[in-house]
């Protein structure tokens, strides 16, 4: 026989119920605590002495209420017959609520160029929109501000310049690899030393394997045939001003290089990335091109630096192949690997737990 129960079960005590079948033990749980209460465990109780004879086995329940104003969210119990005590699986807590802002945070875009978005007009309908538009939103304002929408003007006379360990050539030779074999296109490559030596790699080797013809300065500096490009490979300059640096520009200058690629290692650390950028900029650089992203865990940081350089992005690097990890459309690449979501069909759902 069950004890009796009090008129107001305490709530966080335990109670025991010995009962027939799950049905009763399911009967009694609701008419003395409600729809309220969490089964703690269910054992059999077989009968003793000579009450075995004539009792059919029982079952023995332990019930704890539950306060109405608890703050998780119980899950449903079933009750059942076995003699393994049935653990109940853990309370949710409320998930926290995510806001666009702090996604974009997260994403790796600074708080500084957050705090620029959310002062352009298009910000208040990014932010009420679920987080999945909001993103696809937010990626088309960056795109803006980048200038997304300009038309490109081709290379057909262009220098690539950068520091040491950039990886110049090698971005140089993955151009060359669009060039010939996406557009076409047909050249010759001007490498050139100054006080610096310039080793050249695989250059020689891989534009043999493209036709691309390689001479050394000096040499023919203007393309052979209409349409055609020539490009140069320069010294790495130094950070630290000098001589070759006074020689690269001098030489830019003298042979009327308009267009001026600088390289950069996207996985060096900020101070040094801005200390180069300023000496291209002094180079009379006109492009960008960012290498070793393959080292790079989170893209988002390399949005202040696109929008504040002033350059026209070129193309990103994105391992050390010379013919393939190349991607020349730079803000769409950005946005994919910076904001996933903003990628994805935003009519498929309009569920913000799926974007967060």
């Amino acid at each position: 026989m069950n004890p009796a129960m009090p008129k107001t079960p305490t709530p966080g005590a335990c109670y025991k119920l010995t009962v027939r079948s799950a049905a009763e033990a399911a009967r009694l749980i609701r008419e003395q605590f409600g729809e309220r209460a969490r089964v703690i465990s269910v054992n059999s109780a077989e009968p003793r002495g000579m009450s075995r004879l004539w009792s059919g086995p029982r079952l023995e329940v332990i019930v704890q209420p539950i306060p109405d104003e608890a703050e998780v969210i119980a899950p449903e119990t079933e009750v059942t017959t076995g003699v393994t005590p049935e653990i109940p699986a853990p309370a949710r807590l409320k998930a926290p609520s995510i806001n666009l802002r702090t996604l974009l945070v997260r994403a790796g875009l600074s708080e500084t160029l957050v705090a620029r978005l959310s002062q352009s007009r298009e910000w208040k309908e990014c932010d009420s929109q679920p987080l999945h538009r909001g993103l696809v939103t937010v990626g088309r304002l960056l795109q803006q501000l980048a200038g997304g929408d300009r038309v490109c003007e081709p290379l057909s006379r262009a220098a690539f310049i950068g520091p040491a360990g950039s990886g110049k050539t090698t971005a140089l030779c993955k151009w060359l690899g669009l060039e010939t074999f996406r557009r076409a296109r047909n050249g010759h490559v001007v490498t050139a030393e100054f006080d610096r030596p310039n080793p050249k790699g695989a250059l020689d080797v891989y534009c043999e394997a493209l036709g691309v013809p390689v001479a050394h300065y000096p040499a023919l500096t203007r393309p052979a045939t209409g349409g055609g490009f020539v490009y140069f490979d320069l010294p790495g300059f130094s950070l630290r001003g000098g001589t070759t640096n006074v020689e690269i520009r001098k030489f830019l200058n003298a042979e009327t290089i308009e267009h001026r690629v600088l390289v950069l290692n996207a996985a060096y650390e900020e101070r040094v990335l801005r200390a180069a950028l300023s000496t291209g900029r002094e180079l009379g650089a006109t492009h960008l091109v960012l290498t070793h992203l393959d080292e790079v865990p989170r893209w988002g940081r390399l949005w202040d630096f696109v929008l504040d350089c002033g350059l026209e992005p070129l193309f990103l690097a994105t391992g050390p192949s010379l013919t393939t990890e190349c991607e020349d459309e730079v803000l769409e690449a950005l946005t994919r690997r910076t904001l996933p979501p903003a990628m994805e069909n935003p009519a498929e759902d309009d569920d913000e737990g799926r974007a967060a």
